[in-house]
């Protein structure tokens, strides 16, 4: 009867204990992150939307300004349009920004964020 309990047993398959709290930790932490990343990647986003409809301005004052409405009506917080670099290409208008945004993790370590983005 003995050889019969090994032979069942070692046709179980399963998750341990300890592999359910790893797993269980490990989905924790992704859903923690990927929570507080989601945003982030959103206003990137929106950033790069304000940026394309900015540049269709004639002066530098005025990309700013248009920045900053769409700032505002997009929820971005991160850039102002004080901190977009316009230089001008040929006849064309290029506006680019760069930035970074941190996630703290746990104590000293952080999760770093940096983005940049221009205008064709």
């Amino acid at each position: 009867m003995s050889m019969h309990r090994t032979a069942s047993r070692s046709r179980q398959r399963g998750l341990s204990f300890f592999g359910l709290i790893f797993v269980g930790l490990f989905a924790v932490a992704a859903f923690a992150i990927g929570g507080q990343s989601i945003p982030i990647f959103l206003e990137y986003v929106a950033a790069k939307k304000a940026i394309e409809k900015a540049k269709i301005e004639s002066t530098v004052p005025a990309i700013r300004a248009a920045f900053d409405r769409a700032a505002a009506i997009d929820d971005i917080n991160s850039l102002k349009g004080s901190d977009l670099e316009i230089t001008k290409r040929g006849d064309k208008v290029v506006v680019s920004f760069k930035y970074a945004r941190e996630i703290p993790l746990a104590g000293p370590a952080y999760l770093v964020y940096r983005f940049d983005a221009q205008t064709n």
